[in-house]
This record gives C-alpha cells, structure tokens and sequence, in this order.
C-alpha cells in the first residue's frame, strides 16, 4: 500500500533514544550554567544570553507515530486534482523508503491528526518563483510539499506558467481565476522564490499581485498563515525572505518565525536521473531547516485556524462597515422621501382642483 511507510523502526527508535539522551544531557549542563549565569547577571552581565529566556519544558517523541503518514491515500484522493495540483507525488516503493518517510514528526502528526478527526484536512497552497526546465525552486517547493502531505495536509502547487503579466484587463483569464481560488480555498501558503539580482523573481511578484487583498466583501490572503523559503545561485542570502515576508505581512497573513534560505541550490539537489525520484534535497542542515518550517506551519496554522474570523475582526474595518451601512440607510430615506415628493406632485396633476377651487364646478 502506498499510504503506509516501511521504516525501519528499530532503527528510528535507536536514532531517537540517542538524541533523548544527548537532549538530556545538554539539559544538565544548561542547568548547571544557568546557576553561574545569575552570578553573571546579577553581577551587570549579559542580559542579551539565553539565561534570560523563558523555561520550557521538552516534548517527548511518541515512538507510535514513527513510520507512520497521513497523506491522502491515492484509492481516496480527487483524481483531477491529484493530476492537476500534485506533481510532487512519488512512486509508492520511493515513497514507502523516502527520507521524508523516516523524519520524526510525531507531536506535529498528533495536531494533524486531531485535527482531521475534528474538522478536516489543512489546505496548503505552495507558490514558487521559476519556470526553467530545471527550477530549484520548483524542487524545493515539491519536497516542502511532501513533508506537508506525509502530515496529512491536502497539498496543491500552482503553475505559474500561461499566468499573464498583471495588467487591469485579464482578471478573468483562467489561470488568474484559478490562483485566485486557490487562495480563497487554502488555509495556509508557502512561498518559495529564487533569489534574482538581490531579490525575488517577476515570476513570483507577478503572482502575488495577481491576489487582490480583497475581493468583495472576501479577502483572498487575510488571516492565512505562510511559510516562506528561497533558493541562491552564491551564497547564503536573506533578501529574497526578507522580501517575502514583508509581502506576507502586506498581504495580512501570519508568516512564521521561521525560515529556509539554500546556498547554491545547484550543488544541493541530487541529478534529475539519480536514484529515489532525482532532483532530491540532499542530506544537510538545510533540509533539516526546511522540515522544521513545515513542521512549523502545520503547528501554526491547526492552532489558529479554529480563530479565522477573530483573526478578520477590526475596529477600523467595524468602523467602516457601520458607516457604510449608515450611508446607505441616509440614502434609501432620501430616495424614499423622493418618491412621496413625486407622488405628491403626481397626485395634484391628475386632480380637478385648481389653486383650491374645484374647476368641475365652474
């Protein structure tokens, strides 16, 4: 079956007692630190350090989740929009012994699955920035999109190709209309653009203006929550991120803290002939980062989901709709006063009384 994933779980289990231990560890010795570090502080030293963060406690791997997914099994799955939304889908023997299917996901996979049991599935939309035949922001944005499946998210990508050039003019050109519901049906986005001149690419801009910020009495972004990533030709950049959430933020959704940026993506991604799929994200603290952004967005967006219209709900906005509502009401008395006013004139027209005098009888 393609929905359940062969792991070893021996293997993972020993994998997660090691970091157990490791965690343990580095926690006595913080402990230990944290003793002298008062000294420190209360002595003028640096209150800048981690002494100075709020205790947490950890949360304990569930080993029952190892191996397991929550993808949408094929044999349930909408045919068209697995063909249409999902071409980030492996092979069932690839994706039965993919990396993805080994991470150690289990409190994120315990939210998701709570989730599912209460309402439904997250709906993730992923854009990403490159039309090249080989577009390393397309890769990422397929790998991001099978760790956002394996946790039981309903995962469509948007192809940017045949997308016009915004004008004023083409709002209902198919491909417009179909980002635009696409948007309107998601709960969540993740963005994914490559770094160009210093900045994310007229690929991707042209599709985020292309989403208006409200349509209606609907905004197609508001509230939503997004993840955000970018890929380098040269070394580790920022800007393009930087740049993405200052966009997610004009757009009123709730970017995460965190964040992936991949250095010259050309020597991160396995050959497209290479062996599980190709084009694959290699092994590194790149990928892990990456992981920990979806693992990030499912957590965000199943903890504020629930509060989508709290999140809508302004006093400028309530301020606007009452005056709105009151301008309106001042109009349809006028309008209403109108009428009686004509009707009036109308009335004495037809009448057979003249300046008070009944000219029948004259």
């Amino acid at each position: 079956m393609c929905n359940v994933v062969r792991v070893t779980q021996r293997a993972l289990s020993h994998r997660l007692l090691s970091q157990s231990r490791s965690i343990s560890s580095h926690s006595r010795s913080s402990t230990m630190a944290s003793g002298l570090a008062g000294d420190i502080i209360s002595s003028g030293g640096d209150l800048n350090s981690t002494n100075a963060a709020r205790l947490v406690g950890e949360i304990e791997p569930d080993l029952a989740y190892l191996g397991r997914t929550l993808a949408i099994p094929a044999v349930e799955d909408d045919s068209e929009v697995r063909s249409a939304y999902r071409p980030f889908l492996l092979g069932c023997e690839t994706a039965n012994n993919d990396w993805i299917a080994q991470l150690e996901l289990s409190t994120a996979m315990k939210m998701a699955e709570d989730e599912m049991k209460r309402t439904d599935r997250l709906k993730i939309l992923v854009l990403y920035g490159s039309m090249r035949s080989r577009s390393y922001s397309r890769l990422l944005a397929f790998e991001a999109a099978r760790i956002l499946f394996r946790l039981g998210c309903d995962v469509r990508i948007f192809n940017p190709a045949g997308l016009p050039v915004k004008d004023d003019v083409q709002h209902d050109h198919p491909k417009v209309q179909e980002l635009r519901s696409l948007s309107k049906w998601s709960d969540g986005h993740v963005w994914v653009s490559p770094e160009q001149h210093g900045n994310l690419t007229a690929v991707f801009k042209n599709q985020i203006d292309w989403i208006p910020l409200s349509t209606g009495s609907v905004r197609p972004t508001q509230g939503r929550t997004l993840a955000i990533a970018q890929v380098s030709g040269g070394s580790q950049s920022f800007n393009t991120v930087n740049s993405l959430r200052v966009l997610g933020r004009w757009m009123r959704m709730f970017t995460i803290p965190n964040q992936s940026s991949i250095p010259k993506a050309y020597t991160q991604f396995t050959d497209a002939d290479a062996a599980k799929g190709g084009s694959r994200l290699m092994p590194s603290g790149n990928r892990d980062r990456l992981v920990d952004c979806m693992e990030e967005l499912v957590k965000y967006t199943i903890i504020m989901r629930p509060h989508f219209e709290l999140f809508g709900d302004r006093f400028s906005e309530r301020t606007e709709r009452i005056g709105k509502r009151e301008r309106e009401e001042q109009r349809l008395r006028e309008q209403k006063m109108l009428f009686a006013s004509e009707d009036n004139a109308r009335a004495v027209n037809s009448s057979d009384v003249v300046n008070g005098v009944d000219i029948n009888g004259i």
